[in-house]
């Protein structure tokens, strides 16, 4: 009897650990009502050999200013620990600590690479927070005065939905090996007259997926931010019937249902673009030494020409549309 018990309270543990925090998660989102004030902006085309991948979406001007740092706040919510700041030049920065600092910030700069839009991020190597420490490897997210925050998008709902844009945005998320592919991590930027419609939480990428598809346990095995295990993995399992189905193992499996030849033909005429240097440049600005930059640099390009096997280099030129 008391290994009965103690088996079903080892369930009700479980059960508890995983699933309540997904709960509470979901009623903090905040949908975002689309009332058709503004132009809606997933992607845009870029001269992709000419993106600057080392300073990212913010470009050097947006660099932050250390040299008088003020903290304001610890942020709630995610796994990670964070606090709002505000930089020697008046700027308000959200500082993330922990292992998905450096992933986060390569993975924003290889979207922007290909013309997606995204958040403004840099990591800094050290950076101390007044009452708080000092710490290493911290992203700096921008939280700028001229950009609201609208709230969470779908993405099986949402203005995309059928576009080469989004299908290549969901294959991005398998690319970098995204475990938290979750609706409430995506957000909607009001910048001018344009709505940016991004994927917000990038931390949990270039590791490995878990080792199942089984509920919870599809946990276990999976990594952020560990090279070794990036470049062992798999992008595109295989394709029949004209899908190609991604070597995804998680939770959101059906967001990536549907992904055709076609879908694949667009995103890789998008990430052949990519220069070498570019790609490296994106794990230098993460910190990662030179090792690793090399070892994401080789990683990244296998995964292209996966894309590329699958999809050949015919008729490219009809499909930035």
């Amino acid at each position: 009897m008391s290994k009965l018990l103690n088996a079903r309270l080892l369930a009700l543990f479980f059960v508890l650990l995983f699933f309540i925090p997904g709960v509470s998660a979901q009623k903090r989102k905040n949908p975002v009502k689309d009332t058709g004030h503004g132009k809606n902006v997933l992607w845009e085309r870029v001269d992709v050999g000419r993106q600057d991948l080392f300073n990212g979406p913010g470009g050097e001007a947006m660099q932050p200013d250390l040299s008088n740092v003020k903290f304001v706040k610890q942020e709630t919510g995610g796994h990670n620990k964070k606090y709002r700041i505000v930089d020697g030049s008046g700027r308000t920065w959200v500082a993330k600590l922990g292992t998905e600092a450096r992933p986060e910030t390569a993975a924003v700069r290889l979207l922007h690479g290909i013309g997606y839009k995204t958040e403004i991020n840099y990591l800094v190597p050290t950076i101390t927070i007044p009452g708080k420490g000092t710490f290493r490897n911290v992203r700096l997210e921008a939280r700028p005065d001229n950009i609201d925050r609208l709230g969470e998008w779908k993405w099986k709902q949402n203005p995309f939905v059928g576009t080469r844009q989004l299908q290549g945005l969901k294959m991005m998320m398998v690319f970098m090996t995204n475990y938290d592919v979750l609706d409430l991590q995506n957000k909607v930027l009001q910048v001018g007259n344009e709505r940016h419609y991004i994927v917000s939480d990038l931390g949990a990428t270039f590791g490995k997926l878990g080792n199942n598809n089984l509920p919870i346990i599809f946990r276990l095995g999976r990594s952020t931010g560990k090279p070794n295990d990036y470049i062992r993995t798999k992008f595109i399992r295989r394709v029949k019937n004209g899908r190609i189905e991604l070597s995804y193992k998680g939770k959101s499996r059906s967001v990536f249902k549907d992904i055709t030849i076609a879908d694949a033909r667009w995103l890789y005429s998008q990430l052949r673009g990519l220069r070498d240097s570019q790609i490296s440049d994106a794990f230098r600005a993460a910190a990662y030494s030179p090792s690793e930059v090399e070892i994401y640099r080789r990683a990244v390009r296998n995964k292209i020409e996966e894309l590329k096997n699958v999809v050949g280099e015919d008729n490219l030129a009809q499909t930035n549309k």
